[in-house]
């Protein structure tokens, strides 16, 4: 079953304000970064800053060469408990070798460490920190295994600063994917999403062969085969402002591949 959250623009909204009870629930932000060393102390204020105790942040690092995992283990100290445990961590790697395998590696852990709800989120500023507690609160009061923050459902909207050829091909990525692989999610493509520890564990995140964006198709795809609702919530998606996109062609071909690859096992 897919649901779709009708509120307004994510621009025009303040943060939802959630039960004490909801706000407690151990929620880990899982963040890759590579090279993200001016953007990442800003991000880390800005979710430190949230009015939702049970949050943490944990950062997955593909030893960037500007110093963005030095960093991160400087703000990292800076941030604990009332009783002294860390709030956010870092997690370490020593190669880059795709976003989707930082995320798998950082949702596991964040999955092993007891986190209740996982939630990707990218270090560059283009998804809304104040749509947290809102996506949470979906996924609180109907039983979601994944929430979508979407780009695509009424109220959804894209920074002014892409194109009508980049918001076109955005689009088009979506509308490619959901035909191929059957599904009704409007955002199929986008990488701002909460998942249950249920549904990550349902998925089995050493199964997903994706490493780069299409790890995000790949995902949905999964938790609506095994039967998981799924809603989505309307965002306003910003384009970064520091720092240069890591798309490049190669994922860009696993991207096209994906959805037929995944196809053509389900049909097995």
């Amino acid at each position: 079953m897919i649901g779709e959250q009708q509120t307004p623009r994510a621009t025009d909204v303040a943060t939802t304000k959630l039960p004490d009870t909801w706000a407690d629930t151990p929620l880990t932000v899982v963040m890759p970064t590579y090279n993200e060393a001016g953007n990442l102390p800003g991000m880390v204020e800005l979710l430190m800053g949230l009015d939702q105790p049970g949050l943490r942040l944990l950062i997955v690092d593909d030893s960037s060469p500007d110093g963005t995992g030095k960093i991160a283990d400087e703000l990292a100290e800076g941030f604990l408990t009332e009783d002294g445990k860390p709030r956010m961590s870092v997690l370490h790697r020593t190669a880059k070798d795709g976003l989707g395998r930082a995320y798998a590696a950082g949702m596991a852990k964040a999955v092993e460490d007891g986190a209740e709800y996982v939630l990707q989120m990218d270090a560059d500023g283009s998804h809304p920190a104040g749509k947290i507690a809102e996506m949470l609160g979906v996924a609180r009061s109907t039983g979601a295994g994944l929430v979508v923050g979407s780009r695509y459902v009424p109220g959804g909207t894209l920074s002014d600063a892409w194109g009508a050829h980049r918001k076109l091909l955005s689009r088009w990525a979506n509308a490619y994917a959901s035909t191929i692989l059957g599904t009704r999610v409007r955002d199929i493509t986008g990488g701002f999403n909460l998942w249950s520890a249920g549904a990550l564990k349902a998925i089995d995140l050493a199964s997903i062969g994706s490493a780069g964006y299409s790890f995000q198709v790949e995902m949905k795809y999964k938790a609506l085969r095994r039967g998981f609702q799924v809603m989505e919530v309307p965002i306003h998606f910003e384009d970064r402002t520091v720092g240069e996109s890591k798309m490049n062609l190669a994922v860009q071909l696993e991207s096209i591949a994906m959805p037929w690859k995944l196809r053509a096992r389900a049909g097995k």
